[in-house]
């Protein structure tokens, strides 16, 4: 497979006992994509968001472009493993406070559909602390199933609604 770029979103809301706040867990995360196989490219801003679910802490939220000769099912075993050696352990509970989430948004092959993974992943579209820092980074990467560029997505999110009359 030749290289193809990744557009992954970075998450955490829970101190690390080695790296410590989200947000310095976050600059890790940005170091471990970017070994081995994993090519870092760029990297946002991190920004601080509100939790979705049931979390109460606040989130450390980033985005980064990667490239690798991985296909999308490779990469996603590789940054569960990532995940894993930052202590994030899979519990079958969603919404939960986590030291690291790490997702495939998007991807320079298009879209793509497996038993483990969908890309592009489906709520990026509806989410700013997803497409505000994946913005900053990649504003004219287009979602192959809307045609719109991530800087249309994120004005369309983040554009004033009119007062309702």
């Amino acid at each position: 497979m030749t290289k193809q770029r990744y557009l992954i979103a970075l998450g955490s809301n829970v101190r690390h006992p080695h790296h410590g706040r989200p947000e310095q867990v976050l600059q890790a995360a940005f170091a471990a994509m970017d070994k081995g196989k994993l090519h870092l490219k760029t990297a946002s801003p991190i920004i601080a968001s509100a939790p979705l679910g049931p979390s109460r802490r606040r989130f450390a939220n980033a985005a980064a472009i990667i490239s690798t000769r991985l296909d999308p099912d490779a990469l996603l075993e590789r940054l569960h493993r990532i995940e894993h050696k930052f202590g994030r352990r899979r519990r079958g509970m969603a919404w939960r406070e986590r030291v690291l989430d790490l997702d495939i948004v998007l991807w320079s092959g298009g879209a793509w559909m497996s038993d483990h993974l969908t890309i592009p992943h489906r709520a990026f579209r509806e989410r700013g602390f997803v497409l505000g820092p994946a913005a900053r980074i990649a504003p004219a990467w287009r979602d192959p199933l809307s045609g719109l560029t991530l800087a249309q997505l994120h004005a369309r999110l983040t554009r004033p609604r009119p007062a309702p009359r």
